[in-house]
């Protein structure tokens, strides 16, 4: 576990500042250190790490070292962990409070193992636990500037979700971030209208969650549901530069991600697989066969040089 600094302002000023929050979502694999680093270049506001199940995490001195790793540069930053009771919960916020700005509670994750553990999704049909687990952290993180927040898929019938969310604002929740989408839907549409009905029902910040591929979804999320921020997942794999405004990954991305890879020393199988994200769209199926294909990082990277140039190339 590397270390930051400690942060005496709040997120929460952020939602003060009437501007809807763009986010990086929590991705298992992918939302690690190198990954925000390239993101919060392109208009990132707040990091999340990936989902790390808090047992683990304080049972391993190897866990924490790889599942958590920061820099000073890596602000706003929240962690997630995957956890079913509160002290462990508060026990593993308390690790990672001087390093991060907040802590988030996963219950969304719909994967079979999770639920089958007592994680994730199946959490949001436990709202006093959910509840509990709210309260602890913010009545034993000694720091009041730090957030508790919760990530949350709906229920069929919303009155459950709305009643969830209200447990968790009398909690102290710091904000609630919704995928509306119930566990059970994968790329069904999502639903605007729920986002919208917890938004008017709570009175801390909802971020929406699901589907935002362009920056242009960010403002009609917005127009749809009244929320403060929006969170996305695929669309910034697909394109990380997306909340600066670009349609695809442009060029100086694409380097960039190079340049903190080689500095950061990011494992080859996590560096291959975002550029293979990050050019699916701008390449043809023959391309995408052989840069899928490469097996080391000066391969890769003789590859984009003779297939795209440097951004210096562009330039002259």
């Amino acid at each position: 576990m590397k270390t930051g600094t400690v942060n005496s302002s709040s997120v929460m000023d952020m939602f003060e500042q009437g501007k809807v929050l763009k986010i990086c979502a929590p991705m298992v694999r992918y939302s690690k250190l190198a990954f925000r680093s390239l993101v919060r270049k392109y208009n990132c506001d707040i990091c999340f790490t990936p989902m790390i199940v808090a047992t683990d995490f304080l049972r391993s001195v190897k866990a924490r070292d790889s599942e958590f790793t920061t820099n000073e540069r890596d602000r706003p930053l929240i962690v997630q962990f995957a956890a079913h009771d509160a002290q462990t919960l508060v026990d593993a916020a308390c690790v990672v409070a001087p390093f991060s700005d907040g802590v988030d509670l996963n219950c969304g994750c719909p994967q079979r193992w999770a639920m089958s553990s007592g994680y994730g999704a199946c959490l949001i049909n436990k709202p006093e636990l959910v509840k509990d687990m709210v309260r602890h952290v913010r009545n034993q993180v000694d720091n009041p500037n730090y957030t508790a927040s919760i990530k949350i898929r709906i229920h069929k019938d919303l009155r459950r979700t709305v009643d969830l969310c209200q447990k968790a604002e009398s909690a102290g929740v710091s904000w609630i971030t919704v995928h509306g989408r119930t566990a059970e839907e994968r790329h069904q549409p999502v639903h605007y209208d729920a986002i919208k009905t917890i938004k008017d029902s709570v009175s801390v910040p909802v971020i929406a969650n699901g589907d935002i591929k362009y920056l242009r979804d960010v403002e009609s999320t917005h127009q749809l549901t009244g929320v403060d921020g929006v969170m996305a997942a695929r669309g910034l794999l697909a394109n990380p530069a997306m909340f600066a405004g670009y349609e695809d990954t442009p060029l100086q991305c694409i380097w960039d991600w190079v340049d903190i890879s080689v500095e950061q020393g990011t494992p080859f199988t996590c560096f291959h697989h975002h550029l293979i994200y990050m050019l699916e769209r701008v390449t043809s199926q023959p391309e995408r066969k052989v840069f899928n294909s490469l097996s080391s990082t000066s391969s890769v990277i003789e590859y984009l040089q003779n297939t795209y140039g440097t951004v210096q190339d562009i330039e002259t």
